[in-house]
């Protein structure tokens, strides 16, 4: 679909329009900017920051009179948004050709010539960047510079700002779709259906990330209805840059003979380059401190049959993952490389990046092809395997099923292999070295239904069809030399002929030479492109990757790009990163185009504020229990209704939705982990509603009907919900996910089922992590991978729900000796277990369930007991008892009301159920719609009228937007907060009148609010006659501007007034304790946050039994007393206890209530700086500035760290 460009001169206006709807961009600068220390002021002309206003419309709502073309051949969409110094150009892409067809209907494109127009001045109107080269071809296949910095073009060219990104972006290395993601693998991009969703798109390969950003904030902001015509018009497009083609395989050459088909068959070939640390050869290598690697290359083989059925296979290359620089030179291969880290510093960055490898393809194999005999490379080698040693992933895993490592390395020296007489023809013997851990990664394998057949114009978009998933691949090779480019693609091309070897042996069959040709020709055309992008040139050996063998005229055009490589190195490469750096952003100058739509702004703030008029909130309850079977199904038939019918007690309430987990459904031997048989879970789900359908007394109570379950071999997930619930719910979907021996078994996995009840979202999820007692960095992993990897339709994870509920047997241990723990649960001393929970330190160190809450334990270690029992493991394994089953919630309208076991003896685990009351909206989305359309209407005519005069700058425009007053910030708001802007800290620069002055602490906190307080006072003894205080007031009298402190360094010494600080001010909990020096520095602490009420864990007399079970009650905090915002500085110190060596690190509760709340992960301060437990009772110490419990003598204080509100 091509679209039109239009421009408007006077006020100046730019439209990019479809045939029904234009988006609609004019320019409006900021009044103040932020400066780079945070201070706001007036922009000068070099340095303004700019904003755009943008609108969507309808195309005949505009009057396009005053309007004249831009591009008579039309454009193929935008690109995005930069601002380059003062002026902000809009990116539209004026040239294309298809290049790709991945499958049906999935068309890719070749940039070939990008067009950048100035939204604020008409300057560039009438400058040409025709010297950019727009149609890249006449050199694509040359290996000269494709850069020379606007040297060859007319003067008037080389002024215009954007004519080095115009060169980049027309180069031929970036491409794009508007008909599916191609920022994903077709592995990961199946579950989101047929529809393209600019939500999902992976940012690592999104390469005009920066400039479309704001552009994809304004489409968020957007009713569903404009958002699906903005999608449909295919205005933005996300762009990658790599390389993209495709050959055809005629039906004789096809090596798919068996599924008969006079139709060709289709080999395609995407290489993605990501642009988290993008740059040329020797201005980026090695890793960043966030994991991400110079020159990494996701490329995908995909091979595409008429009948429907679609292979693909991933590997990954990159830079070596450690600090290392190397420096240019004259000479070939003497350059010197340069590690800058040492080993200690260098291992969080490796682990990181390994870490999101694995989230990301299962088990990593590296193969590093670097020399054993070339000095740099030879240390790069060894720190790599030292790292590789020290990974938490090259960890065996000590459980029940095999052995495993997540990340394997093997070292083949290319050089020293290949130069003997076979030349590069030795590189065969790779194979060897990779043969067994190829055949366990297996590749994606998926069939199309319902596809049509015989469509001989596969361009054209078909019918819907379900592609249905055969196999998926399990793990991914990542290959490395020194540059990532010569030797690394010529092992990539043996890589894919082996995934594809194997999977025509799985179907008996043989590919042709014809077809190994063409395989080897596209694959010579990857390794060119990439090394063009990143070296300049294209890449070495790429005559034996073509034709199998060294010719004589391919050792002389490897020369020839040594050559060429070493003068761009030298002389080309600063230029060309700087102008990556600013495609991407980076520079120090750049600030992101903010975009205001007075339209959709406008509706979407009066929509969230006038909510209550179509929305209604409604109630349920949710039953989740959980229960490790430990292989046993012969008792099935005992009586189950004391773990799932519980609310049948004093409540008497039946819950909406009953959602129930197992683990261990059958046993786990090795020749079950491979494969789930559904008959086991069918019994149980029988048994499920034969129990809960059978305790109903009450003939009001209605009958559950099962909604959906899944399985996972020994993991299973029914819900079942009330028959009156069923209409008021939709989209229930279910997904599994394996995290067995790194993905390729489900003995250890999640299953979930997520559901839209109302317009509320609701997931639930059990899931068996790994097992043995040290492994708890497994199951943070476990917890890791099925979090990010376990997906719905339309690429929906578990985040994306406003309820989610985690139910199963997580396998979390207790940190203590056998004895330790027996004791301490024969005496009933639960507290002391629970400080010492794995799950529970993890989630307070933020290593795992971040944001997810669990009520207080009031229950027995629930593992592992002797079957039939009541006492734990007598084996001579002598498993230590632990809470291994556990249910954790997230969602702020969801509260738990119960958290127990049941006295199900006949496995080794004991089942847990919790029940919670659910807040679901219902939106009325007709009257929405209508109100939306009233507003509209009132809103638009004002906002046209506006344009049609020019007035851009009305103040209810920009309510906002613009400054009220000369030098200050504008008003802050729900989606923009001026402190915020650019990512830059605000500072205040205003400084007291004199140096022993300080801000005032008895003003009040509004700073709007009347007073006859100062806002200065004297720090230390007043100078004045009689000792009196001296104020000095900077403004008005009742009404001031907010004042920040002064920032500077405590004075050493002197007491302050004894006017200021009462003794009302002294015992206020927001002030230091005086048993401090009263200081400057004391006064300026940050105050506590507000402290909830006593928790009802503790008795009456502020003491508990010593030898009871914490109270089950829960206490949650609201979210104005605890949002999880709060660093350490905020919380009082508590008093020690005597004899208690308790502290936050040890106990890992949260400090204001007794459960374990993961709502963010806590500071660094917070985990390394032990506070000790705060005493019992109500009262608050004499001129003490924390609270403490009364007469807590001989008590046993359970060790919550919450600072008591007093009574």
């Amino acid at each position: 679909m091509s679209l039109r460009v239009f421009l408007q001169e006077s006020p100046r206006a730019i439209i990019l329009a479809s045939e029904t709807h234009a988006l609609l961009f004019h320019h409006n600068p900021y009044d103040v900017i932020p400066s780079s220390d945070g201070v706001f002021s007036k922009p000068s002309s070099q340095t303004s920051v700019t904003k755009c206003v943008v609108e969507f419309a309808a195309l005949d709502s505009l009057d396009l009179s005053t309007y004249r073309s831009l591009q008579a051949s039309g454009v193929h969409g935008t690109l995005g948004l930069i601002n380059l110094g003062a002026d902000t150009f809009l990116c539209v892409i004026s040239a294309a050709t298809r290049v790709a067809i991945v499958r049906p209907g999935e068309n890719v494109q070749k940039i070939l010539s990008v067009e950048f127009y100035c939204l604020n001045k008409d300057d560039y109107d009438s400058y040409t960047l025709d010297g950019a080269d727009p149609f890249p071809g006449s050199y694509s296949g040359s290996t000269e510079q494709p850069y020379s910095h606007g040297l060859d073009l007319q003067d008037n060219a080389i002024d215009h700002p954007c004519i080095e990104l115009k060169k980049i972006l027309s180069g031929g290395t970036f491409y794009y779709s508007v008909d599916f993601d191609l920022t994903n693998r077709l592995q990961d991009r199946l579950s989101e259906g047929s529809a393209f969703d600019i939500d999902s798109l992976d940012e690592d390969f999104l390469w005009n990330g920066y400039m479309i950003d704001s552009l994809i904030r304004f489409r968020s902001r957007l009713s569903k209805k404009d958002r699906n015509i903005l999608d449909a018009s295919r205005m933005l497009t996300s762009a990658i840059r790599g390389f993209v083609m495709t050959v055809t395989i005629f039906a004789a050459a096809s090596p798919l003979q068996s599924l008969k088909s006079n139709y060709p068959s289709t080999l395609t070939i995407l290489s993605r380059l990501s642009c988290r640390r993008a740059g040329t050869r020797f201005n980026s290598r090695g890793v960043d401190d966030d994991g991400h690697v110079a020159n990494f290359v996701e490329s995908e083989t995909v091979l595409w049959h008429p009948s429907g059925l679609c292979f693909s296979y991933a590997q990954v290359r990159g830079s070596v993952p450690i600090f290392w620089e190397q420096a240019t030179g004259l000479l070939p291969n003497q350059q010197k490389i340069q590690i800058t880290r040492s080993p200690e510093a260098t291992q969080p960055a490796f682990d990181k990046h390994f870490e999101q490898l694995e989230l990301t393809y299962g088990t990593v194999h590296i193969l590093n092809l670097m020399s054993a005999t070339r000095v740099g490379e030879v240390e790069l080698t060894a720190r790599y395997q030292h790292h590789t040693q020290h990974s938490p992933l090259n960890r065996a895993i000590d459980s029940e099923g095999p052995s495993e490592h997540r990340l394997i390395q093997s070292h083949f020296d290319f050089h020293a292999e290949t130069k003997g007489p076979s030349g590069y023809e030795a590189a065969g013997m790779v194979r060897r070295l990779i043969h067994d851990r190829a055949d366990s990664f297996a590749y994606l394998l998926c069939d199309t239904i319902d596809q049509p057949r015989g469509n001989s114009n596969r361009s054209e978009k078909p019918n819907k069809a379900q592609s249905t998933v055969i196999l998926e691949q399990q793990g991914v090779f990542r290959v490395n030399c020194l540059d990532c480019l010569d030797r690394t693609n010529l092992i990539q091309t043996i890589l894919s002929q082996m995934a594809i070897e194997l999977f025509l042996c799985h179907r008996s069959e043989r590919a042709t030479a014809d077809f190994w040709m063409r395989h080897s020709s596209i694959w010579a055309d990857n390794g060119d492109a990439l090394s063009k992008i990143y070296a300049g040139t294209g890449a070495l050996k790429t005559s034996f990757t073509r034709h199998g063998k060294m010719s004589l005229a391919g050792a002389i055009a490897d020369a020839r790009k040594s050559a060429t490589r070493m003068y761009i190195n030298n002389f080309a490469d600063k230029g060309r990163q700087n102008t990556v750096d600013m495609l991407l952003g980076r520079l120090v100058e750049q600030h992101p185009v903010y975009l205001y739509d007075p339209v959709n702004d406008f509706l979407d703030s009066q929509l969230q504020e006038r909510a209550h008029e179509y929305t209604t909130a409604e109630t349920i309850d949710i039953y989740a229990g959980t229960f490790n079977l430990n292989g046993k199904g012969a008792n099935i038939k005992q009586d189950l209704s004391a773990w799932l019918c519980p609310w049948l007690g004093a409540q008497n309430r039946q819950p909406d939705i009953v959602a129930v987990g197992f683990q261990e459904m059958v046993e786990l031997s090795p020749q079950q982990i491979m494969s789930t048989d559904p008959s086991r879970r069918q019994v149980w789900e029988q048994a499920v509603k034969l129990t809960i359908n059978n305790q109903m007394n009450n003939p009001k109570q209605e009958e559950y009907v099962l909604l959906r379950s899944g399985q996972l071999v020994g993991a299973a997930l029914v819900v079942f919900v009330k028959s009156s619930a069923l209409k008021k719910i939709k989209n229930v979907e279910g997904s599994v996910k394996k995290t067995g021996m790194s993905g390729m078994a489900g003995n250890k996995g999640a299953v979930a089922i997520r559901m839209d009840y109302a317009n509320t979202r609701i997931c639930l999820v059990t899931a068996h992590l790994a097992a043995g007692f040290a492994n708890y960095e497994e199951r943070n992993r476990d917890y890791r991978t099925i979090s990010h990897g376990l997906r719905f339709q339309r690429n929906r994870s578990i985040d994306d729900h406003d309820t989610v509920i985690w139910l199963g047997d997580f396998n979390y241990r207790i940190g203590l000796s056998d004895d330790k723990v027996r004791r301490l649960i024969q005496a009933g001393d639960l507290g002391t277990l629970y400080q010492n929970d794995q799950l529970n330190l993890q989630m307070v160190a933020g290593h795992a369930f971040p944001f997810y809450s669990e009520s207080q334990i009031t229950f027995m270690p629930t593992y592992k007991y002797d079957n039939g029992t009541d006492e734990y493991d007598t084996s001579e394994k002598a498993r230590i008892p632990a809470w291994c089953d556990r249910i954790l919630r997230k969602g702020n309208n969801l509260k738990q009301s119960e958290y127990a076991t049941a006295p199900l003896r006949f496995s080794d685990h004991r089942p847990v159920y919790a029940t919670f009351r659910c807040t679901v909206q219902s939106i009325d989305e007709q009257r929405k719609d209508e109100l939306s359309r009233s507003l509209h209407e009132t809103r638009k005519p004002d906002v046209t009228h506006a344009r049609a005069n020019g007035n851009e700058k009305t103040q209810e425009d920009h309510a906002g937007y613009l400054s009220v007053a000369a030098g200050l910030p504008p008003a802050s708001s729900d989606r923009r907060k001026w402190w915020l802007d650019h990512g830059l800290p605000a500072r205040s620069q205003i400084q007291p009148p004199q140096s022993n002055m300080m801000l005032n602490p008895m003003r009040p906190p509004n700073p709007f609010t009347a007073t006859n307080e100062s806002d200065w006072i004297m720090v230390g003894r007043s100078e004045e006659p009689g000792g009196s205080e001296r104020r000095i007031s900077t403004s008005p009298s009742g009404i001031r501007s907010p004042l920040q402190p002064p920032d500077r360094k405590p004075e050493a010494s002197g007491l302050m007034s004894t006017q200021v600080f009462s003794k009302d001010l002294l015992a206020s909990p927001t002030l230091p304790s005086p048993r401090r020096s009263s200081t400057a520095s004391s006064v300026r602490r940050k105050p506590a946050p507000p402290v909830p009420k006593k928790p009802p864990v503790l008795s009456k007399s502020g003491t508990v039994p010593s030898n009871g079970p914490m109270n089950a009650t829960e206490h949650t905090p609201t979210e104005d007393s605890w949002n999880g915002d709060h660093d350490s500085a905020s919380f009082p110190a508590p008093s020690p206890r005597k004899g208690s060596g308790t502290s936050t690190s040890q106990a890992g509760l949260s400090p204001f209530t007794g459960e374990n709340k993961g709502r963010r992960p806590p500071p660094t301060s917070f985990q390394s700086r032990a506070l000790p437990t705060p005493r019992g009772g109500g009262g608050r110490g004499s001129g003490r500035g924390i609270l403490l419990d009364q007469d807590d003598e001989g008590a046993q204080t359970i060790p919550s760290l919450q600072p008591l509100r007093p009574q």
